[in-house]
């Protein structure tokens, strides 16, 4: 399991390569399972939706998910709107997060 924590808004540009990357480099290492720690993250946009679902896509073709933990209200509303919150399990806590894997 591979946890990847995020801080500042997720959107187009430098942010949204810097997760791309930790998502390739995960499930390079042949690890499906990720937690991504979204509590320092305000805002996302459609570029950092998008990496979010491929993250999910992969994952899910290797027998692993995405978990996200504690989205902030603004993240919660862009995953809703844009159709995608119910591909992913939430949790408020990390620990919960990877206790959910174990």
């Amino acid at each position: 399991m591979h946890v990847i924590q995020l801080q500042g808004p997720l959107r187009l540009g430098e942010a949204v390569d810097h997760f791309r990357d930790a998502v390739d480099e995960a499930l390079a290492a042949a690890e499906p399972r990720l937690v991504v720690n979204l509590a320092e993250v305000p805002m996302i946009d459609s570029s950092g939706v998008g990496v979010l679902v491929k993250a999910l896509t992969s994952a899910k073709q290797r027998g692993g998910m995405v978990n996200l933990v504690n989205p902030s209200k603004f993240v919660l509303q862009t995953l809703r709107l844009v159709g995608v919150l119910n591909l992913f399990k939430i949790f408020e806590e990390e620990d919960s997060a990877i206790e959910f894997f174990t």
